[in-house]
């Protein structure tokens, strides 16, 4: 075996904030515009059923870099409190992440753009290099950003500033002289609202300037949980040609990014990775938002579902889309395995790799997977033909079988006729979480509202309120 082979990859792992899976040329919208996505998902391999831990954005992302779900590392709703100042909290304290296990294993890492993990000041994770976003999200000009350690507010649009980081970044390690292997994390804020108001380049919204929305139900009659002051709901075609032109923004940008590796000449040796960080919808069941979009919060496939392209052409097939269901959990396990690192951080967790999938090979056990999310005290079991949801304590529950319904149109809990399958899949997700909750951060006893967490998970009933709740 050569020494090239025996290198290492180099990982790019580009994740982006709210965008549904429908929300790309090459998964078949013909309204946005993503010339680079597609371009990405052409040189290698896109997932169609790739699904979020929890849809919203902090549970999600903490899953991804610890392979736990949210009833083990105890974020369960968007980091409100708890990311700057003296009461600053280190949510993921003490909880592995493959980062640091990439650090331990001679890896260079950096992080440009959103953290929205907790005490964002603080570099974290093994990463050495971290450009960081001071919460979650923010209008695009004047954004809160975090330097060198200073707070300051960046006057440039953001996302062109995220990739200018991350183009650095990548000089530095083309200049390196030991040529370590490295990992970049570029986290846009793209494409969370605001979407109006001049919060995007003129450029890019001129391209939508006539988009008649007919890629998104806008006009689906609204959801009866929906929230108030739902995203984009009181102008929702404008609001959708502000939401495109955030992402054909963020599209360009990626394609600078792999113009770089080619103008480096680092393609062959780079996995890049583009995924999102939870799901959206814009009319989707009469939905504006993710899943706190609605309260009590929601489920939908539109809502859990996530775009997921991974591109290495010296080793993954190329234009390839698999149906391969997979999950935030298995994020973990399948880029370690990849960088070839094996771990025992990988030990009682959920996540189990999916690299046959990338390179095209046969894997029995992922022949019949089944897909658990939670969001609080919500819960789901999805496997390819059904989908089960259930509320703690009170309920309402949904079932949907998804090989006659899979827009979910139809609730089929109260069908006696389908009372054992019911049944069936009740128990399973019970048994499963079972298996993997921790009871001090188990979900289905917070009182998660989709607000906002104020801090750690299981100090309720302690004196100390930990979650935001609805207005």
């Amino acid at each position: 075996m050569g020494e090239k082979s025996l290198k290492r990859p180099n990982i790019v792992f580009i994740l982006s904030d709210d965008q549904g899976a429908w929300a790309m040329g090459c998964a078949g919208n013909r309204e946005v515009k993503t010339p680079n996505l597609d371009r990405l998902a052409a040189s290698g391999v896109r997932f169609d059923n790739f699904f979020c831990t929890s849809p919203v954005c902090s549970p999600a992302r903490a899953s991804l870099l610890t392979g736990r779900i949210p009833s083990q590392h105890g974020v369960h709703d968007w980091i409100r409190e708890g990311s700057i100042g003296p009461n600053a909290i280190e949510y993921l304290a003490g909880q592995p992440a493959y980062t640091e296990v990439l650090a331990e294993n001679g890896y260079v890492c950096g992080l440009s753009g959103k953290w929205h993990l907790g005490d964002s000041v603080k570099p974290q994770k093994g990463f050495t290099h971290w450009f960081v976003h001071q919460a979650g999200g923010s209008p695009y000009y004047n954004a809160p950003m975090i330097k060198d350690g200073q707070l300051y507010n960046e006057p440039a649009y953001v996302t062109d500033v995220i990739t200018d980081d991350a183009l650095q970044f990548l000089d530095w390690q083309a200049e390196d002289g030991e040529r370590r292997p490295f990992y970049l994390s570029v986290h846009y804020t793209a494409p969370h609202s605001p979407w109006l108001n001049g919060n995007h380049p003129q450029e890019f919204l001129d391209m939508y300037a006539d988009c008649p929305g007919e890629s998104c139900p806008l006009d689906t009659p609204r959801h009866p949980w929906l929230i108030k002051n739902a995203p984009g709901e009181d102008q929702p075609l404008e609001s959708l040609r502000g939401y495109y032109a955030s992402i054909t923004a963020m599209d360009a940008n990626i394609g600078r990014i792999l113009d770089k590796l080619e103008e480096l000449g680092l393609t062959d040796d780079t996995l890049v990775v583009f995924m999102g960080d939870n799901g959206f919808n814009f009319g989707h069941h009469g939905v504006f938002g993710k899943g706190n979009g609605t309260f009590p919060q929601n489920m939908y496939d539109t809502s859990v579902k996530v775009p997921a392209i991974f591109s290495h052409p010296a080793r993954i097939p190329q234009g390839v889309v698999s149906d391969t269901m997979a999950s935030g959990y298995d994020f973990m396990p399948t880029i370690l395995e990849y960088a070839g690192v094996q771990d025992v951080a990988l030990d009682g967790l959920p996540g189990h790799s999916f690299l046959p999938q990338l390179l095209g090979e046969p894997s029995a056990e992922r022949e019949n997977v089944v897909i658990y999310d939670e969001y609080g005290p919500v819960r789901m079991i999805r496997n390819k033909e059904w989908k089960y949801v259930h509320r703690y304590p009170y309920g309402s529950h949904e079932l949907y079988h998804l090989a006659n319904d899979p827009d979910e149109a139809m609730n089929l809990i109260d069908a006696q006729e389908y009372s054992e399958m019911r049944e069936a899949m009740k128990s399973q997700l019970e048994q499963w979480f079972l298996q993997y909750v921790n009871p001090a951060v188990d979900g289905v006893r917070e009182p998660v509202s989709g607000s906002g967490q104020l801090a750690e998970a299981g100090v309720w009933g302690k004196g100390k309120k930990a979650y935001q709740g609805l207005e």
